[in-house]
């Protein structure tokens, strides 16, 4: 099974229905219950067989076998620090930016460990953490009948963690997931997924990202 810790938004809700329709368990994580059950029931009206549940961040980091962690950076440390025991022996997904709004533009917030996902090693020195699918489009990946054409870069220090998180990115349509190096290349993904935002509001788009020649 697939935890979605702060799953709720438009990413945590997108990559859910996505792996869900391509055959994986998922349950939808957040500090409160009650909404993770109302943003399940958006994804259960296009996946109805039964593979989407929900409940408490805790049930999701309990649960599931592959966690992945979708929350602000500002409460990055302090969820996982509250999710220590529960994500021991566990590949942990972290898909976050560390980056704040000012009048409207992210900027990237300096990490002392060098990146969220590098932080989250620190946090979790008995987890496998993965930094992954920071640009992909949610706004593509919240239609199931669209295909996303978006390369994820991924980036671990476990070659085992990576090469199935890069087994689950390839089961998204359109997806082609890249081997992006050791845990700390993952700063420069963080650091360009604050670029790619500021471009797509210049342009008013949804872009996502390519890389050519491999």
């Amino acid at each position: 099974m697939l935890g979605f810790v702060g799953g709720t938004g438009p990413e945590g809700r997108g990559l859910a229905l996505r792996l869900a329709l391509a055959g994986e368990a998922v349950i939808l994580g957040s500090r409160d219950p009650q909404r993770a059950a109302e943003a399940a029931k958006t994804i259960v009206d296009h996946e109805p067989s039964g593979l989407v549940t929900s409940g408490s961040n805790l049930e999701a980091a309990a649960r599931a076998d592959t966690v992945f962690v979708m929350v602000p950076f500002a409460s990055h440390s302090t969820v996982l620090e509250g999710l220590t025991g529960l994500l021991d022996g566990k590949t942990v997904v972290d898909v976050v930016v560390p980056m704040e709004f000012r009048k409207g533009r992210a900027s990237l917030v300096e990490v002392s460990e060098g990146s969220a996902a590098q932080q989250a090693q620190a946090l979790l020195p008995n987890s496998s953490v993965v930094g992954a699918f920071h640009s992909v489009s949610a706004v593509d990946l919240l239609v199931p009948d669209r295909s996303v054409d978006s390369d994820v870069v991924i980036c671990a220090d476990d070659e085992a963690a990576m090469r199935a998180v890069m087994g689950l990115a390839e089961k998204i349509e359109g997806v082609r997931a890249v081997n992006g190096g050791g845990l700390a290349n993952s700063a420069f993904v963080e650091g360009f997924t604050v670029l790619l935002m500021d471009i797509n509001r210049t342009y008013k788009a949804h872009s996502s990202i390519r890389i050519v020649g491999i």
